[in-house]
């Protein structure tokens, strides 16, 4: 079955974090339909090889394809940063990471030319955004920082607690000192520590959530090649993942704030059996 503009959009991440990003397409683009995959037996995928990341990244496309999507978004920045090209070289729709969105609205944001950026300790030791945005503009200063616990926190929900706020201060003070006008979130949990992040850096400071701007990505790419889903009909989205399923249920019913249909379960032999 070939994909049309009615086919779903393909996301995928190692776990939950591709949730926002998820959000806001479904916020961005009401029309289109979704199939979601988070690959919960293999996560994280920040600490692995990158040839591992791009072997799991592939099979991961390779799974969406087989639901006929018309577009895969690489909802995890590890991921984005190590197989994006492969997969764009791979196969022959439109893939969308989520590093050059965030870049690209970053540097048309800054004024100072001094831009910070937090994520993973995986994505911020690979520097992915750092080339990213020196590919836009070499003259743009940089400085990351690695925010590991913002994970468990975010995953926890515990979005409003002292303990978050206390753990944000101790991350992101030496970006505010530093004097940064534009914080990239190079994670797709971080949104959802979004009100915790400004209360630290406060209203001077503008903040590029990735999630928001992949979906903007997306919208335009659509748009562009004539392949947005104008049938107006109520779309049905479908959840899958590697491991425990009523788990992930339960986090992706607070992260997205709506019921879900019963998420489903792909084997990882499933997986591997993709691999080509």
């Amino acid at each position: 079955m070939m994909s049309t503009a009615a086919s779903p959009i393909g996301v995928f991440d190692s776990g939950i974090g591709g949730l926002t990003v998820v959000a806001e397409i479904m916020r961005q683009l009401p029309n289109e339909e979704i199939v979601y995959f988070g690959d919960t037996a293999r996560l994280p995928y920040g600490p692995k090889s990158n040839e591992t990341v791009a072997q799991f990244a592939m099979q991961d496309t390779r799974f969406l394809l087989s639901h006929d999507v018309k577009m895969v978004v690489v909802a995890c920045n590890t991921a984005s940063s190590v197989a994006a090209d492969r997969l764009k070289q791979s196969f022959d729709v439109p893939v969308i990471g989520v590093i050059s969105p965030g870049a690209l609205a970053a540097v048309s944001a800054s004024l100072t030319g001094h831009v910070g950026v937090i994520g993973t300790e995986g994505t911020i030791t690979s520097h992915a955004y750092k080339r990213a945005l020196h590919r836009i503009d070499p003259e743009i200063e940089v400085i990351e920082k690695s925010c590991p616990l913002f994970v468990p926190l975010a995953e926890e929900g515990w979005t409003d607690r002292e303990v978050t706020l206390v753990i944000a201060h101790e991350y992101l003070t030496p970006l505010r000192d530093a004097g940064v006008d534009v914080v990239v979130l190079g994670c797709t949990h971080y949104p959802i520590l979004k009100q915790t992040v400004g209360r630290v850096f406060g209203p001077s400071v503008t903040l590029i959530d990735s999630a928001e701007e992949t979906a903007r990505d997306v919208a335009h790419v659509l748009t562009e090649l004539h392949i947005a889903n104008t049938t107006g009909r109520v779309p049905h989205h479908r959840f899958f993942v590697s491991d425990v399923p009523h788990r992930f249920q339960e986090q992706a019913e607070r992260f997205l704030g709506r019921s879900l249909p019963e998420v489903e379960l792909v084997t990882i032999d499933e997986l591997t059996a993709m691999s080509g």
